[in-house]
């Protein structure tokens, strides 16, 4: 599949709830600390247990802030709770392993094509969209980058 050259940008948290209006504190700090280093998606209890000096809804709220700063990625998983990753890109969309979780991020010209001309069939104006697409990844198919199965 051809896809766009993905372009990281850099999200500065602690900057996205500032922006907002929201203080920078010793909790959000933690937070946010915990956050940037984190491997891959997590989920808001994740969070909770990573930190338990830190308030339930402290957690939830200055994840709720992040993404409706456009600094999370909120992804909805097919049996759990949504699993949060920070926007390392743009405008994008996400691939999620339906077995480990894994969380893959990509752009992709096709579909923002798809967009446009599906803007032009629409009665209103499109505001916005997003995209998941559920896989099952090459590491739990067994399969190495060179496409040899692993045994």
């Amino acid at each position: 599949m051809p896809s766009d050259t993905v372009i990281p940008i850099e999200i500065d948290l602690i900057t996205a709830l500032e922006d907002r209006g929201l203080r920078k504190t010793a909790t959000r700090s933690t937070i946010v600390a915990r956050i940037e280093t984190a491997n891959d998606a997590f989920t808001a209890e994740q969070l909770c247990r990573d930190l338990p000096g830190v308030g339930r809804a402290t957690v939830y709220r200055t994840i709720r802030h992040l993404v409706d700063a456009g600094a999370l990625c909120k992804l909805p998983i097919l049996d759990g709770a949504p699993m949060y990753s920070i926007a390392r890109v743009e405008h994008h969309h996400h691939t999620i392993c339906s077995k480990c979780g894994t969380i893959g991020e990509f752009r992709d010209s096709t579909v923002e094509r798809v967009m446009r001309s599906l803007g032009k069939e629409i009665d209103g104006d499109i505001v916005g969209h997003r995209m998941e697409i559920f896989i099952t990844c090459n590491r739990c198919l067994g399969i190495s980058k060179s496409g040899a199965s692993i045994a």
